[in-house]
């Protein structure tokens, strides 16, 4: 088969195409065949060596979609049934879904129910399951004002598609660091852009609803523009710094203000099929803006780290049809 192999952290240079054995099954793990899977700025992030767990060489990607090849637990899964599989250890502890085939604990893979072709499919558990996670955790309301912070990133864009299916009337502003993509995002369904200026804001205005995928770095900053009782939920780290210094919560909340986060590793598969349910409930439209070949890993990894990424990115193998 074919796999991704990462022998030391650096560039997207270091994405090497090799030949490779397929796995072979063992007790509590399965075979799947891999259809498709998404691009992860996380992954970005393991492959220059920011993830001090991971030991190389390794094969990166922290999720994937694609139908059961061999199984050892034939209670659960079926050969040919269509699974995913999201975060746990995967490309990370062990390797992960930058190959054609990938061996799992059978306790991280989800078999789904959903119509979506494979590569929709593949646009879907990471982004939109985080995407979803906070969707539930701001409790969202139509006449909310919500602000999504680092509108163009694949994340939001899963958001957005949520919001905008199941409140058509709610409006929603992203935040962005060129105002070139402004039309781009219009296009895409914001009804305003504002620029994101060294990590400030440029803007008076106040959100009800605040989606931060900056993070840490530029908490503080969003919190100036929350209003009285406002909910900010953070599930990304776009900023590169993971934690708090110097946060002094009382002055910091003291409009009220409430500071919330989701997990995405938090996975469980009654979460994922309400996902599924929710975008066939709603028609959720699910974009895919890049598609590579995983012989194209090294294009994909540099174009989402260019100034021109939007949305989600992902590789469909030769057979995804």
């Amino acid at each position: 088969m074919k796999a991704v192999l990462v022998e030391q952290p650096g560039t997207s240079e270091q994405l090497k195409i090799v030949e490779r054995e397929i796995p072979k099954i063992k007790e509590g793990w399965s075979l799947v065949k891999i259809k498709g899977f998404g691009i992860n700025r996380s992954e970005i992030f393991t492959r220059k060596g920011y993830s001090p767990s991971v030991v190389f060489p390794r094969v990166l990607g922290i999720e994937c979609v694609g139908i059961i090849e061999e199984t050892s637990d034939k209670n659960r899964f079926s050969h040919g049934q269509k699974v995913i599989s999201i975060m746990g250890e995967m490309g990370r502890a062990f390797d992960g879904s930058y190959a054609e085939y990938v061996l799992l604990p059978n306790k991280q893979i989800y078999p789904v129910t959903t119509d979506l072709a494979w590569d929709k499919l593949a646009a879907v558990p990471e982004s939109y399951y985080t995407a979803y996670g906070a969707y539930k955790t701001l409790n969202l309301k139509k006449e909310d004002r919500v602000l999504i912070r680092a509108g163009a990133s694949g994340v939001a864009q899963a958001f957005l598609n949520l919001l905008k299916a199941s409140l058509p009337e709610i409006k929603v502003t992203a935040s962005v660091r060129s105002l070139e993509k402004k039309e781009q995002l219009l296009n895409s369904g914001y009804d305003d852009v504002i620029s994101d200026h060294k990590g400030c804001l440029q803007t008076n205005q106040k959100f009800d609803k605040i989606l931060d995928l900056v993070g840490p770095a530029c908490i503080d900053d969003t919190l100036k523009h929350a209003a009285k009782g406002a909910v900010v939920c953070i599930v990304g780290l776009l900023g590169g710094q993971w934690t708090l210094d110097n946060f002094d919560p009382i002055m910091a909340l003291q409009n009220n203000v409430y500071l919330t986060a989701f997990y995405s590793g938090d996975v469980d598969l009654i979460r994922l099929q309400e996902l599924f349910d929710f975008i066939a409930k709603y028609n959720v439209s699910v974009k895919v803006e890049k598609i590579f070949t995983i012989d194209q890993i090294k294009e994909a990894h540099d174009y989402l780290e260019s100034s021109q990424a939007f949305g989600k990115v992902i590789v469909l193998n030769g057979d995804a049809s």
